[in-house]
């Protein structure tokens, strides 16, 4: 195992140290594992707290600020943040006007997501989760029950984040969360396995020459593992499982995702691959994301989110954002 660490054991902790002297923007309890905006909540404004286990970054800490979460909790590598992390990011967001939870679909997250909002509810903050289960290439993994909370994830803290800003009150922010997770799907394919640092071995064994389809954000099995091939025919696998459940014609908001470990000469050529198979059947990408936005440590291998977009949905997308990893209009 090779990776710019001290010890496997102190990983996160020296990451979010790492985070904190990077951007004083936010504030950052090392110690609980808590990412909240510096400055407090701003009364009268629905908070947002996300938060998942650690080795997906930017996801979630890196999307903590003007225009998207007020709260992020990171847990260890892979592994669910713990409900009293999320119950001290809950209170410290409360401006008065509740939080939503944005909870990928991960059992761990959702148990533990659960029992903070209850947590938080016996204090009288009102909290609504929304669960994200955008991946549409698996229905049950080893960690979930149905589909996956992948990149939609990050779209849906955009803009219910951007509404959120602009005043709206919680069953509204909870209502642009949900449109965008019913409006979102993903599918990602790796090229090769990622190593937790606790473990100090592959997840997965991967050939040089095999391509695994319908991977998970934390190495789980996807669909199939199949013979390495060409970027265009990698990009049809992954939009045939899209459009076999979402329709892709028309404005489309199109995040193409690095899982860690690929170059972004890469990335763009499968953004062209994925446009030219978006434009052949109608779709228009009138909003996109190329880059690493949720990933898996060093995996080689990429993510497509497709978003039908609404005048509404494109208008909060394009609303000014200001964290550490998206940062537009200001």
């Amino acid at each position: 195992m090779k990776k710019l660490i001290n010890s496997a054991e102190t990983v996160v902790t020296e990451a979010l140290q790492g985070v904190a002297a990077a951007h004083p923007s936010l504030s950052v309890d090392v110690e609980n594992k808590v990412i909240v905006r510096a400055g407090g909540p701003t009364p009268g404004k629905v908070g947002l707290v996300s938060g998942g286990g650690s080795g997906h970054e930017p996801l979630h800490g890196g999307f903590v600020g003007y225009g998207m979460l007020d709260a992020a909790c990171p847990g260890e590598v892979f592994t669910s943040p713990v409900p009293d992390q999320m119950l001290a990011a809950t209170q410290a967001v409360n401006g008065g006007a509740g939080v939503l939870h944005v909870v990928k679909n991960y059992t761990g997250d959702v148990l533990n997501f659960q029992m903070a909002a209850e947590m938080a509810g016996d204090e009288g903050i009102e909290v609504v989760p929304v669960v994200i289960n955008d991946d549409v290439a698996v229905e049950d993994s080893l960690y979930t029950a149905g589909r996956r909370g992948t990149g939609a994830t990050v779209f849906v803290e955009k803009i219910a984040g951007a509404l959120a800003e602009q005043g709206a009150d919680l069953a509204a922010v909870a209502a642009a969360a949900r449109e965008v997770n019913e409006r979102s799907r993903s599918f990602g394919v790796a090229l090769s396995s990622c190593v937790v640092p606790a473990a100090g071995k592959p997840t997965f064994e991967l050939g040089e020459a095999e391509a695994e389809l319908g991977i998970g954000i934390h190495g789980e099995p996807g669909r199939t593992r199949t013979a390495l091939a060409p970027a265009s025919e990698l990009a049809a696998v992954a939009l045939d499982a899209i459009s076999t459940d979402l329709p892709v014609g028309g404005d489309l908001l199109v995040m193409v995702n690095g899982m860690g470990g690929t170059p972004l000469i890469e990335l763009y050529l499968m953004f062209n691959e994925v446009r030219k198979y978006l434009e052949a059947r109608g779709g228009h990408i009138a909003r996109n994301l190329v880059g690493n936005y949720i990933t898996s440590l060093e995996m080689q291998g990429f993510s497509v989110t497709v978003c039908q977009l609404t005048d509404t949905l494109t208008r909060l997308w394009d609303a000014p954002v200001d964290t550490p990893a998206l940062r537009w209009g200001r």
